[in-house]
């Protein structure tokens, strides 16, 4: 008899793309800014709405926003921004397709103040990924005092729709924070990945 493999239960009788993401993306710490760009787009857009609305358009999102190449995105135009807002590929927002551009340009700023985005954000938890020993999803947190000083310092820059529980969903996604529950399969290994990590 097989074993069944015991994941998080917000992916327990999810689609496939949202298993896929959760065992091979959600809790692996990133330490590359153009991934760290696309999740701040990601998160920003799924504010109000489900995750799984913005896995089922990550593909459109990727067309209409280069790539998630900040550079690029940092110099649309008014004209461009209007041909994405026809796009039915994404969440079409206007604040929201707006802000990922103004953020773009932000980000590009933090590149260079930090010497790299991720330079920046890894330091509100000392570069180091934080390990919770969840035993039930309703456990997790929707923000954390990372989250909240991530946010005060990103709104004091400029940047839009980086509430406290948008950046702690981000810190989620980009490993930041394991809040794989102890009995998930991907608990452990998102833990040895953290113990491995050399950032600095």
């Amino acid at each position: 008899m097989t074993r069944k493999i015991k994941r998080c239960g917000w992916a327990e009788s999810a689609s496939l793309d949202y298993i896929q993401y959760h065992d091979t993306e959600w809790g692996v710490p990133v330490n590359n800014d153009r991934t760290q760009f696309e999740f701040l787009i990601l998160e920003g857009a799924q504010a109000g709405l489900s995750w799984s609305t913005i896995l089922n358009k990550r593909a459109g999102y990727r067309k209409c926003f280069a790539e998630f190449d900040p550079e690029k995105v940092a110099r649309f135009t008014q004209k461009r921004i209007d041909k994405i807002l026809l796009d039915s590929g994404i969440v079409r927002n206007k604040l929201k397709v707006h802000s990922a551009v103004s953020n773009a340009k932000l980000f590009l700023k933090v590149q260079e103040e930090f010497d790299g985005f991720s330079n920046y954000i890894w330091g509100f938890v000392d570069h180091k990924p934080k390990q919770n020993r969840f035993r039930s999803g309703a456990d997790v947190p929707a923000t954390s005092a990372e989250s909240d000083a991530m946010s005060k310092d990103m709104k004091k820059r400029g940047f839009k729709f980086v509430g406290s529980t948008i950046l702690y969903a981000h810190m989620q996604a980009t490993g930041m924070v394991n809040d794989h529950v102890t009995d998930c399969f991907r608990h452990r290994p998102c833990k040895s990945l953290a113990k491995n990590l050399r950032w600095k």
